[in-house]
């Protein structure tokens, strides 16, 4: 092996000495496109004092021009148990050399990189100018971070207090399992002791909520509360209120045989009214229609000796939501609790999901008015009357659809209705009627409200406008012909608040079906409106704080032209689109 690479050493530098002298570029008679092979430092294994950082050189003292012209320059530093070595060589980067092929070979310097060869770990580099591999070139090492004590003084000192922190979170936890445990023992044993006695078969009634004042009622139970077997103690009390196909009545739910009972509405339809009981019963049984601002529905019964069919409700004192406003003039804080819970009303109504993500069948009022309202105790709405409700299940075709006829009172009724022209390719636009309805309904509490300033007598929507019951064609002319729509006027806009109710009203009564708002996005327009008048009342109270002596009259006049609905929607930045969340 040295004897060739001695012989090798020679002939390549007489062959660098004619290249260079004998057949320099140029000369007469001799022609330059002969290819010059790579010139490189080419020694055998030699001990080194480069350790392997930084820059050093090899001091190979043999040059030789590389046999092939596709060779390269190749250094190869290695460290052995008690000395470094160095090794320089030309070298064809197609092929490997220890196992390991070249990857570097096109840059003109030798940057050491640690390689696996097959005689162990080396750090090999590759070039491709003139005696390239002298001059290696070393990454530098990262040492690892010196261990610093004063985090393991932290880390120890932080110990007792995560033990502590654990120890109290699985207290506070356990705390409340247990609370609500307790919670739910006390729960059950006051339902047991509400319970009646054996033989009246009515015990998903001994279940009935109440209110403090006893007035509310609902059932933890209600579509197995009717026994199929008899009719339920009830003992009729007062006539309520009377409608087209039926009449209400509050009335005794009796538990035991001592004078206890439970208040409730009771609805009866007369025999000739049997499709509305069934539609409006059906409606009611299913138990996905549950909700705080839907009626509370207990059970539904036939009546044979009395020739009648009954449904049987929750009973709401304060009445419906016309009585209401017609005997009070509400607060602006009122006003948002009606307004909000009406409008999560109708949202769930609409929705085609719960809010677990479950499907749900999405169903339409279509008779949305403020006397098919009830408010409850709270203040809040909840809707009744699902006597023309329609459930827009999958399975319905469009000629069931158009059978269901235009239905629903006149004065409440979308441009659409009474034009008889709605789409029945498209189930939005069922609810897009109750928006409507809705927006009218909105426009009557706002108009008893004390924000607006001067509060007239309630009148429902459209007032002296048409005739107290109108008809169908006397609504066409309002609705459809003039484009009227009930006035709000602009002292109305001078509270922020109610300027956005009303924005929103507007938005909710437009002519174009398409171009009304989701019920989900009153909802929501109404709970941002609630913050960001806090927020308002917040910064008014601390400018409160200030002396009269430092507060500077100014008066400042806003021309009537610039207060404009469509500017105060920027006050509340809701996303709104045409159909509900899922």
């Amino acid at each position: 092996m040295e004897a060739q690479r001695c012989s090798l050493s020679l002939r390549g530098a007489l062959t660098f000495f004619l290249l260079t002298v004998l057949l320099e570029p140029g000369t007469a008679g001799m022609p330059s496109f002969y290819p010059i092979s790579q010139l490189c430092k080419f020694c055998d294994l030699e001990l080194t004092s480069c350790s392997g950082t930084g820059t050093c050189m090899t001091n190979c003292s043999i040059t030789s021009i590389c046999l092939e012209s596709s060779e390269v320059c190749v250094a190869i530093w290695r460290k052995n148990e008690t000395d470094f070595s160095i090794e320089t060589l030309c070298h064809d980067p197609t092929k490997p050399l220890y196992g390991v092929m070249l990857d570097d070979y096109n840059s003109t310097t030798c940057v050491m990189k640690e390689k696996n060869t097959t005689t162990g770990m080396a750090h090999l580099c590759s070039c491709s100018e003139e005696e390239c591999n002298d001059k290696l070139t070393f990454s530098p090492m990262v040492d690892p971070p010196p261990d610093n004590p004063l985090v393991s003084v932290i880390l120890v000192s932080l110990l007792p207090l995560l033990v502590m922190g654990t120890v109290v979170a699985g207290m506070f936890y356990w705390y409340r399992t247990y609370r609500q445990r307790m919670l739910s023992q006390e729960w059950e044993s006051n339902i047991k002791k509400r319970k009646p006695k054996p033989g009246l078969d009515c015990s998903d009634a001994c279940a009935i909520m109440l209110d403090d004042d006893r007035s509310d009622s609902s059932s933890t139970h209600a579509n197995s509360l009717n026994h199929n077997t008899e009719p339920l103690p009830i003992e009729l009390d007062l006539l309520v209120g009377k409608g087209r196909f039926a009449q209400v009545y509050k009335a005794k739910l009796k538990q035991t045989t001592s004078d206890q009972f439970e208040t409730v509405a009771v609805k009866i339809f007369p025999y000739e009214e049997y499709a509305s009981w069934k539609n409006e019963k059906d409606i009611f049984s299913n138990t996905d229609l549950r909700h705080e601002n839907i009626l509370h529905f207990l059970t539904a019964e036939e009546r044979k000796v009395e020739k009648q069919y009954w449904l049987i409700t929750a009973f709401h004192s304060r009445g419906n939501l016309q009585e209401h406003l017609t005997r009070n003039v509400i607060s602006w804080e009122e006003l948002q609790v009606l307004g909000s819970s009406l409008a999560r009303g109708v949202a769930h109504l609409h929705s085609d999901r719960l809010p677990c993500g479950r499907p749900k069948v999405a169903i339409v009022h279509r008779d949305l008015k403020s006397s098919n309202i009830l408010v409850k105790n709270d203040l809040t709405c909840c809707l009744c009357d699902f006597g023309l409700g329609l459930r827009l299940d999958s399975s319905l075709s469009v000629d069931d659809l158009a059978n269901s006829g235009q239905v629903g009172t006149a004065r409440y009724m979308a441009p659409e209705v009474l034009e008889a022209r709605l789409n029945l390719e498209n189930i939005e636009s069922f609810k897009q009627t109750d928006i409507y309805s809705m927006a009218l309904v909105l426009w009557e509490m706002t108009s008893r409200c004390e924000a607006i300033g001067e509060v007239k007598d309630y009148e429902p929507a459209y007032g002296s406008k048409v005739r107290e019951h109108p008809c169908v064609e006397s609504m066409k002319d309002n609705v459809l012909r003039d484009r009227g729509r009930p006035e709000i006027p602009d002292t109305w806009l001078r509270h922020q608040g109610v300027a956005v109710i009303c924005a929103t009203i507007m938005e909710c009564w437009d002519h174009d079906p398409e171009a009304r708002l989701t019920a989900h996005c009153v909802a929501e327009r109404i709970y941002e409106l609630e913050d960001e008048m806090d927020k308002l009342s917040s910064r008014s109270s601390s400018a409160e704080k200030i002396p009269e002596e430092l507060k500077i009259p100014i008066e400042v006049e806003i021309p009537e032209e610039m207060v404009k609905i469509t500017e105060i929607q920027d006050i509340i930045a809701v996303d709104c689109s045409v159909s509900d969340e899922k």
